[in-house]
């Protein structure tokens, strides 16, 4: 089944995420490779694909797993959260209509 994984940054995210970045997106790919991963991305603060210094205000990931606990659990361990990058996550079943 698929799950959305919403992430929500603290204010001034941008520096935290910049570093934890890399082992970010290292899952990512993985879940990626494993075919699971129907789409990633982060949420600028403002209305621009390159927001510069005005950072995220949060993330989306969208993946399939076998249930809910396994989806919380992989989002639990996500390195951002390590980092203090984001202040709520919240996982819920996603049902995917379109495309």
């Amino acid at each position: 089944m698929l799950y959305a994984i919403i992430s929500e940054d603290v204010s001034d995210s941008l520096s935290r995420r910049k570093e934890a970045r890399p082992a970010h997106l290292a899952r990512l790919t993985a879940l990626q490779d494993l075919g699971r991963l129907i789409l990633a991305g982060p949420h600028p603060a403002i209305d621009s694909e390159d927001p510069a210094d005005a950072g995220f205000t949060g993330s989306l990931v969208v993946a399939e797993f076998n249930d809910l606990s396994q989806a919380q659990a992989w989002a639990d361990a996500d390195p951002y959260i390590e980092a203090g990058v984001y202040a709520k996550v919240t996982v819920k079943p996603f049902k995917k209509v379109l495309p």
